[in-house]
């Protein structure tokens, strides 16, 4: 393996890493729970920016269930944003040829 030309590769990678860490402040991901009743927004670095709840669930005598259902719908934004994360990383790294037992990030 040419030592300049996986450098290159790597920088090339660095660069597209910076890219998409940009990007993923922009996008937006939706996780739900009950069906559609709660709906929590994150954007791609996993930052919640809204909630929705859908009125008949507020309910002070259903505090622990409500609760329960924004918990579950954060890990649902939460997982499609890591699988966004690792697809386009994937995506990314598919041509980087490194040597056997060097894993990124360095």
């Amino acid at each position: 393996m040419n030592i300049a030309k996986m450098m290159k590769q790597v920088n090339d990678m660095q660069a597209k890493m910076a890219d998409m860490q940009n990007r993923l402040g922009d996008m937006e991901v939706t996780g739900q729970s009950a069906g559609g009743k709660v709906v929590v927004t994150m954007n791609g670095k996993a930052e919640m920016r809204k909630i929705s709840i859908a009125p008949e669930l507020i309910d002070a005598s259903e505090k622990d269930m409500l609760e329960d259902l924004i918990v579950v719908a954060c890990g649902d934004a939460k997982a499609k944003v890591e699988a966004f994360v690792a697809g386009e990383t994937e995506k990314m790294m598919g041509g980087l040829q490194l040597p056997p037992g060097v894993k990124l990030p360095f």
